[in-house]
């Protein structure tokens, strides 16, 4: 009966120990699983009123821990914390292994001409710009103009460091030459994330006590919340792009790859894959999402406010977004 299961179940939380990397690596293999991206409008909606409602005391009848589990983790693969706005399908982390696998196989398998480099560049990098909006930290909107000099400048970034790095490898080994796309992704994460977020740089992020009550907002908080998502993602890029280019420089060398050429391309982007599938969660938790930072690092003035009003308060918390 609904009446056996508790309503003391804290869902705002993971439901493993978001203190440790094993808790954190759980909690991330969920909210990146790709198969949510199949889920239905109608299952999606009846996650989240079973979270809201949940949250409001009312369960419906015959509704089990782990059901409720269940349809925590599949509202937070599709509604944003902050917002509790449905996000972009592409732009949720549950389409980041599907989405990034193909741009990412399809980067390093055509990676010769400069038309192609340019290309896929683009293409990633619009990706890119989709998912950091779609996962920005905060409540505040981000304007159009904002939205297009961050997509400008990330891309334009990205072009120009890997055509620059696939001239200086033209007299270098070939496999080099397979790893511009990563040094290319790697420079443009730097860019294109805190464009994205720039005005969290600017006026801040909601920073909160341990109960989730909001004490203002911090851009100290937004600056080390971007650090660490910067370092996730190029986490992220480092197995999908360094270990199939070394696989695929000895495949090619093989007989059945000279006789079906053909294959190299779908070769690459199951190699990818296969290394997104487990970088992605274990890289989204080496740094835990409700992230925090001693009071004393916050704004003078806000280290004022927070020490008038709470005076025992020693840490703020806060999203640092994905």
């Amino acid at each position: 009966m609904s009446g056996d299961l508790p309503l003391n179940i804290n869902i705002k939380e993971p439901r493993w120990d978001q203190g440790t990397f094993m808790g954190r690596a759980q909690h991330f293999f969920m909210v990146t699983d790709p198969r949510t991206v199949l889920l239905s409008s109608e299952v999606l909606e009846d996650a989240r009123v079973t979270v809201e409602n949940y949250r409001l005391g009312i369960m419906k009848p015959g509704l089990t821990e782990d059901q409720l589990w269940r349809a925590k983790y599949i509202y937070d693969s599709a509604f944003h914390p902050d917002t509790g706005e449905k996000m972009l399908l592409i732009g949720r982390m549950s389409a980041q292994v599907p989405m990034n696998m193909t741009i990412t196989g399809c980067m390093l398998t055509f990676y010769r001409t400069t038309p192609a480099v340019v290309f896929w560049q683009w293409v990633n990098q619009s990706f890119n710009a989709i998912v950091n909006y779609t996962n920005r930290s905060g409540d505040a909107p981000i304007t159009v103009n904002q939205l297009g000099a961050a997509y400008v400048s990330a891309t334009t970034g990205a072009v120009i460091t890997a055509l620059g790095l696939k001239a200086l490898t033209k007299s270098l080994p070939a496999i080099m030459g397979r790893f511009v796309p990563f040094a290319a992704v790697a420079a443009a994460n730097c860019i294109n994330i805190p464009f994205m977020r720039q005005r969290e740089l600017k006026c801040g992020i909601p920073v909160t006590d341990a109960e989730g009550n909001r004490l203002g907002e911090s851009s100290k908080a937004a600056q080390q919340a971007i650090v660490q998502v910067v370092v996730s993602r190029i986490g992220m890029a480092v197995p999908a792009m360094a270990i199939p280019p070394v696989i695929m420089n000895a495949l090619e060398k093989k007989a059945f790859m000279k006789r079906f050429p053909v294959l190299n391309a779908p070769v690459q982007v199951g190699l990818v894959g296969l290394c997104l599938v487990f970088a992605t969660p274990l890289c989204c938790a080496l740094f835990p999402q409700k992230s925090s930072m001693k009071v004393s690092s916050l704004e003078p003035e806000l280290q004022e406010r927070i020490r008038q009003n709470n005076p025992h308060i020693t840490s703020v918390y806060f999203n640092k977004g994905l």
